[in-house]
């Protein structure tokens, strides 16, 4: 639906891995900020993850929620195949509706690699985005845009 905020994970098929290798993660995010870029989503935050990632987008008026996520997964298609990875079927989606809290949302995206131990608690995940007016309010509530310790139990 226009204008809807989504929680978006799209997965790689398993037991494949290799989303943040450093030739292919720039090209993951570069292909989500040119859908921005055409208007066909707002990306809020996103973390790209060894094997996932996970979004949270408010949809643009352009095309509807299948089409962007065809015109994302597609054209990286052929990219994965060239480093032995596909995407898994299918990918998942919620709608977020105005009664949703945010915070819990972003906090396990931000979370998520430490919670998987790819990221030690006092270093920056590279792969891990938020857009400026939800890190206007959630950066602050962060340990200088790092997790607490407590938030890692």
């Amino acid at each position: 639906m226009v204008g809807s905020s989504y929680f978006l994970t799209y997965c790689l098929k398993r037991p494949h891995t290799g989303l943040v290798q450093p030739d292919l993660a720039p090209s993951v995010l570069d292909q989500m900020r040119a859908l921005e870029t055409r208007g066909y989503w707002h990306i809020r935050t996103t973390v790209l993850m060894p094997d996932h990632i996970h979004m949270v987008i408010t949809l643009g008026e352009k095309l509807s929620l299948p089409e962007v996520v065809r015109s994302f997964k597609g054209p990286l298609t052929r990219f994965l195949r060239t480093h032995g990875l596909q995407w898994q079927d299918g990918y998942y989606e919620r709608r977020l509706r105005t009664s949703d809290k945010l915070l819990p949302i972003l906090l396990y995206i931000f979370l998520n690699p430490y919670r998987a131990r790819l990221a030690q608690p006092g270093e920056k995940w590279p792969w891990y985005e938020c857009a400026p007016n939800d890190w206007e309010w959630f950066g602050g509530l962060t340990n200088e845009a790092l997790p607490f310790p407590e938030w890692l139990r």
